[in-house]
């Protein structure tokens, strides 16, 4: 077990590095952030920085040798990276849950024989490929790069009449995957957190709300089933067991008309759509994360409120720090240099009431 006076590192200096970072102090760690150079928030926030590219390996074993512990927050680390690391210090997720998250394929496929229910997909790699697999699912589909898309970047819908060819030119020839199109009535994630021993917790599926591509809203309890939301937790409890996973991840559901749950994907790290638990718990899933790869008890998820969490993107965040504070409203800013349309600048959580017992 990691002790209060310990190293923790992070790979990764934006928000999530900067909210982690956060909690650790909060727990008596020191955080120790490693980041490729760039506007880097976390740095703000931390003991000790490190500037170096991720596959610098001589850079991150001396980065490792100096903590305890070491995770990160962005899924996008090569897992070669978590590797050398892995030979210096105990580093949560491993990289084995990286290299299935990363590759959209390689996670549906894993997802299919977990038997988790998922969209449906195919593999594209030529344009023949993709021409098939319109076919089989009714001329339509998202076209979406097999690795480094988020928040939109890295995919085409395609519709009846929609060019292949330049579908594929949009995407830049990337290896992809084309997944059929859900005819969801609602999007929700669960956050779940497993300790090094295995114990689980999981906090109150959230209801989400995308506009371009990216999170807009996330809402608990939302207009979610209870059954709906036990056949949730449940599934990303089982996913975090498949993987044999520490720390905590997000996994991201379509609820479909019939009342079925399809997951959409997962992260291995902590996730937007858990931000409001910062102030609708009295743990974070920060701190849950930080108490899962130390190896301490988890806390209890339970939320004490009902609540609303609302990104501010671009320019929204220079609004909303000049208003005056709302009751019952947390304001985060994340410290970025410069406010660009579509970049997350920060978010407000509204508690909306004590939530139901």
């Amino acid at each position: 077990m990691v002790e209060p006076g310990c190293s923790v590192g992070i790979l990764g200096g934006g928000q999530l590095g900067r909210m982690l970072a956060m909690a650790a102090a909060r727990l008596g760690l020191r955080p120790h952030i490693y980041a490729p150079a760039g506007d880097n928030p976390a740095f703000q926030v931390c003991d000790k920085a490190t500037e170096g590219a991720y596959d610098d390996v001589e850079a991150l074993k001396r980065f490792a040798q100096s903590c305890d512990v070491v995770t990160l927050e962005f899924e996008n680390v090569p897992a070669d990276a978590l590797t050398a690391i892995a030979a210096e210090a105990p580093v949560y997720p491993d990289a084995n849950a990286l290299r299935v998250s990363q590759d959209r394929l390689t996670e549906k496929t894993f997802l299919q024989e977990a038997v988790i229910a998922t969209t449906r997909f195919a593999k594209i790699d030529e344009i023949a490929e993709l021409r098939d697999a319109l076919e089989e699912f009714g001329g339509q589909g998202v076209l979406k790069t097999r690795r480094l898309g988020y928040d939109g970047k890295g995919q085409v819908r395609l519709r009846f009449g929609d060019q292949a060819e330049s579908a594929l030119a949009q995407i830049g020839h990337a290896p992809a995957i084309l997944e059929a199109i859900s005819p969801f009535e609602r999007e929700l994630s669960v956050i779940v957190a497993r300790g090094r021993a295995g114990e689980i917790r999981s906090f109150d599926p959230a209801e989400n709300v995308h506009r371009d591509g990216i999170l807009h809203t996330s809402a608990v309890p939302g207009a979610i089933p209870a059954e709906q939301a036990r056949v949730a937790i449940e599934t990303a409890t089982r996913l975090a067991d498949a993987l044999g996973y520490v720390g905590v991840m997000g996994v991201e559901f379509f609820a479909l008309p019939d009342g079925k749950l399809q997951v959409n994907e997962f992260a291995p790290r902590v996730h937007n759509s858990g931000h409001w638990t910062i102030e609708a718990c009295a743990v974070s899933q920060f701190e849950q994360h930080i108490r899962a790869v130390c190896g301490w008890p988890l806390g209890d998820p339970k939320r004490h409120s009902d609540a609303q969490m609302t990104n501010l993107i671009g320019d929204e965040i220079h609004a909303e720090a000049l208003r005056e504070g709302a009751p019952h409203t947390g304001f985060h800013h994340y410290g970025k240099a410069e406010a660009r349309p579509g970049r997350k600048m920060g978010h407000v959580t509204r508690l909306t009431g004590p939530a139901a017992r």
